[in-house]
């Protein structure tokens, strides 16, 4: 059934007010276990002094939260603030050589905060994958992308490489990751790229202006080379109708959402409370439900303020970076769940919608999905937890495929033709209730410990069967109802939009 059919408003208001009552329980929930928490031992080490003109404590368990705004919050703004003086002089005077500008930019930043050696690293592994390009063999690009990939993810390569960087700070680790990661994934999206080219292959020189692209360096998002070129080729720059209006708008919303996650900190200490899992055991089922997705929804606004503050930066440029991760909390099937929208974006160009195709295919999605893990699962690291995250987000994003071909089978298909539409749409929020749990059972995993996934999956499955499971359930139906109306209202506004285009 289509995406627009309607549902009473009646039965909308329904929905929003059971959705709003249950956040305001599991978070009052929330917030009693955060004030009787605070002194605990269990919790010294992630609760730290905070406002004490409200006599609150600030959560502090998130390690990449507190570095952005103590250790590292200084080089950001110096770095940054350098690039966007220096391409704006550079935009305004030689736009056409802007793109060598931000290069030689890069290249002093990253000397100057992580040392020669690690740029003589870096730049050994762009002549490995440039010399690769040459072949233009997309397998031996993909080889030997994934082995430079492995060199800086499994021992004792990657103790090996990290070895040669003399010194030590605070970021060391952090900054020589990160840069070392997204470098490869750079360097493989311009070998690849190469590899189509028809004629001739890029130079070295665009491989380097690609990847010292400073805002993206160090943390990404990673664009494809294809568009980072073309867009950073273009000598006209003009900006769009009210363009500078909506980066002042966006820089302006990322600022609220700092202070907000720093306010709610204060409050909710979501990070350090599933750390006891004793104390754990005493919430009630929605306090704990509350706490498995507020830890995804943090982990959303997390990615988005970096990635956005970054993006911002970007579109200064005259740049179109990839959007931010859709939120956590308008999804509720596996194809669209993920943190990084670079990542995500070069990982369906390059694996999944390249072995995928169109998707319809069993067998052509199963292959593709363990190939799309295998490779995230080397490029976070292998270890036990991202193994188990991994099998079960691949299981997640095949089942849906499996439940769906299941349902268009010849009786259910009839079924559902005799239905009306809203009805249709009733059902179906259903199935979506059960996978946005799915969804989130299975990434806390990662973002939080295996242990507490399985105590929420304990409870809400287990012990708390029936009332708390068919309740929650229910309550998320109403919101994935809530999800599928901005998405109606969305696709009529589309739908407008491509009308007046065309007229």
């Amino acid at each position: 059934m289509g995406v627009k059919t309607m549902l009473p408003s009646y039965e909308l208001g329904f929905y929003a007010l059971a959705v709003t009552c249950a956040v305001v329980y599991s978070g009052s929930g929330i917030f009693e276990a955060s004030r009787d928490s605070v002194n605990r031992k269990a919790f010294r080490d992630g609760i730290k002094p905070g406002w004490h003109y409200f006599g609150r404590k600030m959560d502090v368990a998130d390690f990449e939260w507190v570095m952005w705004f103590t250790s590292f919050r200084n080089v950001i703004i110096f770095a940054l603030s350098g690039h966007v003086l220096f391409g704006k002089i550079c935009s305004m005077t030689v736009p056409q050589h802007r793109a060598v500008v931000y290069m030689l930019y890069g290249v002093f930043a990253v000397l100057g905060s992580m040392g020669l050696v690690y740029l003589m690293i870096i730049l050994s592994h762009c002549l490995v994958l440039y010399s690769v390009a040459l072949a233009k063999q997309k397998w031996l690009c993909y080889v030997a992308g994934l082995c430079c990939l492995a060199s800086f993810k499994v021992e004792p390569f990657s103790s090996w490489q990290s070895g040669f960087v003399t010194g030590a700070f605070d970021l060391q680790d952090v900054l020589f990751y990160g840069g070392s990661s997204f470098t490869i994934m750079r360097c493989m999206s311009f070998a690849l790229e190469s590899s189509e080219r028809k004629e001739g292959i890029y130079s070295i020189f665009d491989l380097l202006k690609y990847n010292f692209y400073l805002p993206f360096f160090f943390f990404g998002p990673v664009m494809t080379f294809d568009q980072f070129h073309a867009q950073v080729s273009t000598q006209e720059l003009r900006r769009k109708d009210d363009e500078m209006r909506n980066i002042r708008v966006h820089a302006l919303f990322h600022v609220g959402a700092i202070i907000a996650v720093d306010v709610f900190f204060h409050f909710f200490y979501i990070l350090t409370l599933p750390s006891d899992l004793k104390f754990m055991n005493r919430l009630s089922d929605w306090s704990l439900a509350g706490l498995a997705y507020s830890n995804l929804v943090y982990d959303w606004v997390k990615a988005a303020v970096m990635f956005g503050v970054i993006n911002t930066i970007a579109r200064l440029d005259h740049l179109d970076p990839p959007q931010p991760p859709k939120c956590i909390t308008m999804l509720y099937v596996f194809a669209e769940t993920h943190f990084d929208r670079g990542i995500n974006d070069w990982l369906c160009k390059y694996v999944y919608d390249h072995i995928g195709e169109n998707h319809d295919n069993i067998m052509k999605e199963l292959v593709a999905t363990i190939a799309t893990f295998a490779i995230t699962t080397l490029w976070l690291g292998p270890c036990e937890i991202v193994y188990i995250w991994s099998v079960f987000n691949c299981f997640g994003l095949n089942f849906e495929l499996w439940v769906q071909k299941f349902f268009q089978l010849e009786p259910f298909a009839k079924l559902e033709a005799k239905m009306s539409a809203a009805m249709s749409r009733r059902i179906r929020a259903v199935f979506g209730a059960a996978n946005f749990w799915a969804i989130v059972l299975y990434n806390i995993l990662a973002l939080n410990s295996l242990e507490f996934a399985l105590l929420v999956t304990k409870r809400l499955l287990l012990t708390g069967f029936p009332v708390s499971t068919l309740s929650i359930w229910f309550v998320t139906y109403c919101g994935v109802q809530l999800i599928k109306e901005r998405e109606r209202i969305l696709a009529i506004k589309e739908e407008k939009c491509d009308k007046a285009k065309v007229e």
